[in-house]
């Protein structure tokens, strides 16, 4: 059976910063997807088949970190708490309390992590909630609002979360530090779980290839 390049496929191993993509006698390359690897500057080489690993996890010990004006305060003792335990931390904003745009720093996290520039994200707003939703146009990113350990459990162990978010608003910074030790704690359960998220996966490149 013959495999098809798309567009979308170009799209991801960008993301993954991945510059080369391997390839079979029988793959058939889109012309959208020609035009794409031309710009992105990608090798193709004959070989064996590459597949993308949506699922594979960075090892850099870095976490970025992004806020609005509403989450600086949790954001800079998120950073303390992170150093204290032997991170390195990327700060992408806000770095002040003046009224700002919570998409371009929910962005800013998202890309990092989707390029595996950083081993996870967090970001915090109000109530973790539109920062999350922003987060997660990003292919690849599985931004989940924790609003408990239970809940911090769950995205790790089942939904192999790889970026926290949480509201400053909507919890109290007891709260935050339990869900961050939950999150650093809780590995990522496989199984059954990745099943699913090879199915939102799918979900994710069906939408994709529509542009091809």
């Amino acid at each position: 059976m013959k495999k098809v390049i798309t567009e979308s496929d170009i799209v991801k191993l960008n993301l993954s910063n991945i510059k080369k993509l391997y390839v079979t006698d029988n793959t058939i390359i889109t012309p959208l997807a020609k035009d794409s690897i031309k710009e992105s500057g990608i090798s193709v080489i004959i070989g064996e088949d590459n597949k993308v690993e949506a699922n594979a996890q960075p090892n850099t010990n870095t976490v970025a970190l992004g806020c609005d004006h509403t989450g600086l305060d949790i954001k800079l003792m998120l950073i303390d708490i992170l150093k204290e335990k032997g991170f390195k931390t990327l700060d992408l904003g806000t770095n002040t309390k003046d009224s700002c745009d919570y998409p371009d720093f929910a962005f800013a996290v998202a890309s990092k992590v989707a390029l595996k520039e950083v081993d996870f994200g967090i970001i915090v707003d109000a109530t973790g909630i539109p920062s999350s939703i922003t987060a997660n146009k990003v292919p690849t990113v599985r931004a989940c609002t924790c609003y408990n350990e239970f809940s911090a459990r769950s995205a790790r162990e089942h939904n192999n979360g790889n970026v926290l978010v949480v509201g400053a608003k909507s919890l109290g910074e007891e709260t935050i530090k339990s869900i961050l030790d939950v999150w650093l704690s809780t590995e990522f359960g496989g199984d059954r779980h990745q099943r699913r998220l090879d199915k939102i996966t799918e979900i994710e490149e069906l939408f994709l290839k529509k542009r091809d």
